[in-house]
C-alpha cells in the first residue's frame, strides 16, 4: 500500500512537472506573436481615434487619475508634425464582470475625439454590447455606446439616463465606462494644457 501511495506520488509529481514546463514552452512561443498582435490593434485604434495624426509618442510619465477607481495604464500625445492634435489614454477600471480597459482620445479642443472598449468581461447579451460594432444605443443615428462620446465636451455632466444613452438592462456597466471615459479624458486634457502652449 505504502509503495503504492509513493509510485502515485511520484506520477503525479512528474506529470504537474512536465504540464509546468509544457505551459511554459506553449507562452514562450506563443508571447510574441500575441504582443506583435496586440501592438497591430493598438496601432488601428490609435489611427482611428486620430486619423490625422503621424505619430503617438508614448508619454513616460505626467498623467494621473484623480479618481482611485481609474487608474492610467498609458498615454500617447498625438501629433501631426509640430503640432499636437491630443491625447491618447489607456486607462482601466472596475465594471460589472471585472476590470474593463478602454482606450480614451481627447483633442486639444477638450472635445473626446474616440473611445474604444479593448476589454471587457462584462454579461454577454447586455453589458458586453458596449463592445460589438452592431449593437446601436441609438438606432436611428446608428450611434453605439463608445460612439456617442465623440465630439463629447469634457465639462459635459457625463451622467448616464441623461446626457449618456446607456446600454439597455445594463445600467452598472453603462455607469462604470462612464466613469472611466470622464476621468480618462479629463486627466488626458489637464495634461494637454500643462505641456503645450495654450493646449495646440
Amino acid at each position: 500500500m505504502k509503495k503504492t501511495i509513493i509510485r502515485l506520488a511520484t506520477a503525479l509529481t512528474l506529470f504537474s512537472a512536465f504540464a509546468c514546463v509544457a505551459l511554459a514552452l506553449v507562452n514562450f512561443i506563443t508571447e510574441p506573436a500575441i504582443n506583435a498582435n496586440n501592438a497591430i490593434k493598438l496601432k488601428e485604434s490609435q489611427s482611428q481615434i486620430f486619423p490625422e495624426a503621424e505619430d503617438f509618442k508614448l508619454i513616460e510619465n505626467g498623467i494621473t487619475s484623480s479618481d482611485s477607481t481609474v487608474s492610467i495604464e498609458n498615454a500617447w500625445h498625438a501629433v501631426k508634425g509640430d503640432a499636437s492634435l491630443g491625447i491618447i489614454i489607456k486607462a482601466k477600471g472596475k465594471s460589472y464582470g471585472g476590470d474593463a480597459v478602454l482606450l480614451i482620445g481627447v483633442g486639444t479642443d477638450r472635445r473626446i475625439t474616440g473611445v474604444r472598449v479593448l476589454s471587457l468581461n462584462d454579461t454577454p447579451g447586455l453589458g458586453a454590447n458596449a463592445t460589438k460594432p452592431t449593437y446601436f444605443v441609438d438606432r436611428s443615428s446608428r450611434t453605439t455606446f463608445p460612439g456617442q462620446f465623440v465630439g463629447k465636451s469634457i465639462n459635459d455632466p457625463f451622467t448616464v439616463k441623461e446626457d449618456v444613452i446607456p446600454i439597455t438592462a445594463s445600467t452598472i456597466t453603462s455607469k462604470a465606462l462612464t466613469n472611466i471615459i470622464k476621468i480618462s479624458a479629463q486627466a488626458g486634457s489637464a495634461w494637454l494644457e500643462a505641456h503645450t502652449a495654450g493646449g495646440n
